[in-house]
């Protein structure tokens, strides 16, 4: 498992300790608001995520990584790269995303964090395009989006669920002709 260092943060691989702070923060409905139906994550369909989190690298050699806090060691969300399979017109892609517990929002984690997979998904992984999803009413996520270097490309509804989702975009060449850092 890959291990990325930021000033701030370390993007690392999952432990099983990391199950509780994650379920806590799945079961939050501020931070699930704009996350599919905007229903919480019961601790046992954390655990699932958090299985099929560690499976996506074995089987990818890319995914999400647990995202902690260097000067404290608090795991406090994830950030990373994923197929987004619940959105099938985007397919075949790779989509930048992130997920942080709410007392670790407003200070750029999610920027620096997501800013570091994005450099990841380019240079270790060889990707020419990444995209992001977000519902529609998520501004800080779009401010993220913007600093990134992404975007608009449509808007549209996950099937399904039905909620109304933005598709961004970016592409190796904008991020290595010096769009981050």
């Amino acid at each position: 498992m890959v291990t990325v260092e930021t000033e701030r943060l370390v993007l690392r691989g999952w432990r099983d300790e990391d199950l509780e702070p994650l379920a806590a923060m799945n079961a939050d409905p501020e931070v699930m608001r704009y996350i599919m139906d905007g229903s919480v994550a019961s601790r046992e369909r954390s655990a699932n995520g958090l299985r099929k989190m560690v499976r996506d690298w074995e089987e990818r050699g890319f995914g999400l990584f647990a995202v902690e806090v260097r000067e404290s060691g608090e795991m406090i969300g994830w950030a990373g790269l994923s197929v987004p399979a619940f959105l099938p017109e985007v397919l075949p892609a790779v989509e930048i995303g992130w997920r942080l517990a709410r007392h670790a929002w407003g200070q750029g984690y999610a920027t620096e964090a997501a800013t570091a997979a994005l450099e990841f998904g380019f240079a270790e992984c060889g990707l020419e395009r990444v995209v992001s999803i977000r519902h529609l009413d998520n501004v800080r996520s779009g401010r993220v989006m913007a600093k990134l270097g992404l975007t608009h490309q449509f808007d549209t509804v996950v099937p399904g669920h039905e909620q109304p989702v933005a598709v961004y975009a970016v592409e190796r060449r904008v991020v290595s002709a010096g769009v981050l850092g």
